[in-house]
């Protein structure tokens, strides 16, 4: 009866995360990451029996005949759901929650030849997006989220969004359960990891240090100003253009934005220096 029902849930899990699913018979006969899954109960079921050459023999042809490659020791929960999937890899050790989500090309690989733990522990409901490479023994919070190509290497708290090669937690938890609840009624499930409105944090930084930049040129042509009106000549102010230079990141829709028109940024700034 567990085996029936497992199966009941990694196939209704389908449907809460993929809009393309249509039906139960095709997702039973044409969705590889389902196969991946259900060959790896089998498999992990024959490892923990001991009978571990079947085990590997099994999962081997899993992986050819789906591309997800998952080492029958790896411990996974309950709905379970691999999107595509082609080039998935789930080291021996790894754990998984329940209700996570990977796409395809994700590793869950290790950074050590030494035995032990060397895999990394995902907690429940995390989503890791396509690409991403999460390595080394470590724990991945509750509710995490891991953008596309990101590399991680170090722990990820819960609730927190990770993006970035090396990683670099973008958000973090600490809001209410309600505030959350209302966050995931707004947003849905975050495909791929990302959210509409995921910040670049490299992108957020330089445009930090550009506003700070601008703020000091206005307040040396102000500066400047007031000298020439007390009689004082300081010379003449040359100073580079920065119009053009901020950064927009391609996984925001904000970043999206027309450009500004060059002719008025010179305004505001000659504008700026007469003030």
């Amino acid at each position: 009866m567990a085996f029936w029902q497992r199966l009941r849930e990694d196939i209704y899990s389908v449907f809460d995360r993929d809009p393309a699913a249509r039906n139960v018979f095709e997702v039973l006969t044409a969705y590889p990451g389902m196969h991946a899954v259900l060959f790896h109960r089998l498999n992990h079921s024959l490892w923990n029996r001991g009978l571990k050459w079947l085990a590997r023999f099994l999962s081997s042809t899993a992986r050819f005949l789906t591309g997800i490659e998952i080492h029958p020791g790896a411990k996974i929960g309950r709905r379970f759901f691999i999107d595509h999937g082609m080039g998935v890899v789930i080291g021996e050790t790894a754990e998984i929650g329940d209700d996570c989500t990977l796409y395809q090309g994700v590793t869950l690989g290790g950074t050590s030849w030494n035995k032990g733990k060397r895999h990394p522990t995902l907690g429940n409901n995390v989503v890791i997006g396509a690409g991403a490479k999460v390595l080394g023994p470590f724990k991945v919070g509750d509710n995490a989220r891991i953008g596309s190509n990101s590399v991680v290497i170090k722990e990820v708290p819960a609730n927190a969004t990770v993006v970035g090669v090396p990683g670099r937690v973008v958000e973090a938890g600490g809001a209410t359960d309600d505030v959350r609840r209302e966050i995931a009624r707004k947003l849905g499930f975050d495909a791929y990891g990302a959210t509409p409105d995921l910040p670049d944090p490299e992108a957020h930084a330089i445009n930090q240090m550009l506003d700070h930049i601008h703020a000091l040129d206005r307040t040396v042509r102000q500066l400047c100003q007031t000298l020439r009106d007390a009689g004082i000549e300081p010379g003449e102010l040359r100073l580079p253009e920065l119009s053009g230079c901020a950064l927009h990141s391609a996984a925001s829709q904000e970043g999206w934005s027309e450009p500004d028109d060059p002719g008025t940024a010179t305004a505001d700034r000659k504008a700026g220096a007469s003030d």
